[in-house]
């Protein structure tokens, strides 16, 4: 993998795709890698290649993470498909990918473009109150124009980021004459991952050296600050000390988010109580994403009980949430309650949203159905199934060959053998190791008969390596939809 990154690096394709298929060969390679070839293809004009690449990465198995899908949406800009950009940008947040602020501004550059300041209002809606993202220099020109468009109001939250911010003084370097110039504005620079290493111990000399540096804070710094410490104790100690530094800063919601999920993906719990009360008291609404996140990350430190309370005053923290982001939050939580063994808690709140007219989408079923197959419950897989086609859904490919997986464990080759059958009716096929562990458990209870049927239904047919989707993250319909703007872009 540190070869492919050099040789990527130097943009040495030939070396680099050579490298990829000895990693092929050898094992599934990871996702960062399909990235790095994609990104190759794309710097060399190879369209056609780097659509392939990606349909590659899906086919193995690879799970596309955030960087993935900055490649695709740098690629699908660059070649004048920024609304097809935005159409895949849309639908990350269903996938379980997180998206950074490279994404946006890349479609901001693009919709500043083609003048799409519509689309641009609505991206710049997303990053504020959904992703709580702070734009970037690149999306200060974009920002500029959309506001000399008229667009006064939805650009009024980022003026600041237009101009340097006036509590930094000029400083006279001592080339002045006094007559032309009042002063020479210097670019102030600061590491904050080296600050943040530095400060790990949070000393009193330390925290003296740093008063003494008489450093200007904003929200942007702080954040890099926060987001720098490995240590979720000296942030904390760092978040509360900045508060009540002289030059007046003020947290505010990007700082906040930043801080609760740090905390909470830590296990604080009390710290974390106490912030999430002082934004109650203060009224700072969170992004959703940072609720979400925050659920999530409970998941991690197994704080079942405090990822039931964030979601049960989501709409308090955040503000109303639409009705697509209600599955999601609920869908996050039942991971959550998953990952902490609260498998009586996640069938009722699952029963709840369905009645509620909020339906789990086909990647949460599939985690539940893992959830309850790993922990041998046939009969709450078997419910599982009834809310899937309780929700007008039919469980796709994923579902069922996990299904044929998990009756086959528990020797019950037979139900396992209908569920073959519902797939082959819908034109579906398991991927090979599926069928071969299903031959092999009507084989070992001496189904002779069952196990040419599936051999014949298989005949001439060439099965996936894998089966297409994830449990909990993302469905095989996502990938179908992503994979279609990308190859017909092209």
């Amino acid at each position: 993998m540190d070869r492919l990154r050099w040789l990527s690096a130097a943009g040495d394709l030939e070396s680099s795709l050579s490298i990829f298929d000895q990693m092929r060969r050898l094992r599934r390679p990871c996702s960062e890698s399909y990235n790095l070839i994609m990104s190759l293809y794309v710097s060399n004009r190879m369209d056609s290649d780097a659509v392939s690449t990606f349909n590659q990465m899906v086919r193995d198995g690879a799970i596309p993470n955030s960087r993935t899908f900055t490649v695709l949406i740098d690629h699908l800009v660059a070649a004048g498909e920024t609304v097809r950009a935005w159409e895949v940008f849309a639908r990350l947040p269903s996938m379980r990918v997180r998206r950074t602020s490279r994404q946006y501004s890349s479609l901001a550059s693009g919709f500043d473009s083609i003048g799409r300041f519509d689309l641009l209002r609505s991206l710049i809606a997303e990053m504020r109150h959904v992703d709580g993202l702070l734009p970037n220099r690149a999306m200060r020109d974009a920002l500029k124009k959309m506001r000399e468009a008229g667009f006064v109001e939805e650009t009024e939250a980022f003026v600041g980021e237009f101009s340097p911010d006036d509590r930094i003084e000029c400083v006279d370097d001592g080339s002045s004459d006094g007559d032309d110039e009042e002063g020479v504005e210097l670019k102030r620079w600061i590491d904050p991952n080296a600050l943040a290493r530095a400060l790990e111990g949070w000393e009193p000399s330390e925290i003296s050296e740093l008063e003494g540096a008489r450093i200007v804070w904003t929200t942007r710094l702080v954040c890099k600050m926060l987001r720098a410490f490995k240590n979720p104790e000296t942030a904390w100690e760092f978040f509360n000390w900045v508060a009540y530094q002289p030059g007046g800063f003020a947290h505010d919601a990007h700082t906040v988010s930043r801080m609760i999920v740090a905390l909470a993906r830590h296990g604080l719990t009390e710290p974390a109580v106490a912030l999430l009360s002082k934004i109650e008291r203060e009224e700072i609404k969170l992004p959703f994403s940072t609720v979400r996140l925050v659920i999530d990350s409970y998941g991690l430190s197994k704080r079942a009980d405090d990822a039931v309370g964030v979601f049960g005053k989501a709409e308090t923290l955040c503000g109303p949430i639409a009705k697509p982001n209600w599955g999601l939050l609920c869908s996050s939580l039942l991971r959550t309650l998953s990952k902490c063994g609260r498998s009586k808690e996640m069938m009722e709140l699952a029963e709840e949203m369905i009645e509620s007219g909020v339906f789990p989408d086909a990647q949460t079923f599939v985690g539940m159905v893992e959830h309850f197959a790993r922990e041998g419950d046939l009969k709450a897989v078997q419910k599982v199934v009834g809310m899937v086609r309780q929700c007008g859904l039919e469980p796709d490919g994923f579902m069922n060959a996990l299904l044929i997986r998990t009756y086959c464990k528990h020797e019950r080759a037979a139900v396992a053998l209908r569920v073959f059958e519902d797939m082959r009716a819908l034109d579906g096929l398991p991927d090979a190791r599926t069928k071969e562990l299903l031959v092999r458990s009507l084989w070992k209870e001496g189904k002779m008969k069952e196990v040419a049927v599936v051999e014949e239904s298989c005949e001439g047919e060439t099965l996936p390596e894998a089966t297409v989707g994830h449990a909990w993250t993302v469905s095989a319909s996502d990938f179908a939809y992503v994979c279609d703007i990308y190859s017909s872009s092209f």
